[in-house]
């Protein structure tokens, strides 16, 4: 199983990548959710913010398997502890990448090598494209979509 999207961007590599990583744009389009990581390969990650277990609910978690600034990052990903009690036996790969076209930014992301039957597959794919949109949105305008939650 994979889920590939591909979206063109009017904002340069460092805006779209300073979204998907820093605390100020992870919490704009992951819904107050930051991301906890050193960055180096092999190192853990997490997605923590609001949500069933509180202000610290861990959405998502996992391993880094490649981290290139403005350009690629790649993990083995979870969903955390609070959406399926054996989370850490399902997991998927995430990989963003970010290239230069025109004054542009294409940004693709492969979400695949999905564990057999995984119980979060079907959500995921609905919301990416919110994910998705909320940072083309924030790049292009400065503001984030009201989804209406």
């Amino acid at each position: 199983m994979e889920l590939k999207y591909e979206f063109y961007i009017g904002a340069t590599c460092k805006e779209v990548w300073d979204i998907l990583v820093t605390p100020e744009g992870t919490r704009k389009i992951l819904f107050g959710s930051v991301l906890e990581t050193t960055f180096e390969i092999g190192s853990d990650f997490r997605y923590i913010g609001p949500g069933n277990d509180g202000d610290e609910t861990v959405h998502v978690y996992g391993t880094i398997l490649a981290y290139e600034p403005e350009k690629l990052l790649s993990c083995i990903e979870h969903a955390g502890p609070s959406y399926n009690p054996n989370h850490a036996d399902f997991q998927s790969r995430m990989t963003f990448t970010l290239e230069t076209v025109g004054s542009c930014t294409k940004m693709t992301l492969i979400n695949d090598e999905w564990t057999p039957n995984h119980p979060s597959f079907e959500r995921t794919k609905a919301s990416w494209w919110m994910i998705l949109s909320n940072i083309k949105t924030l790049a292009e305008t400065g503001k984030t979509l009201d989804f209406g939650w």
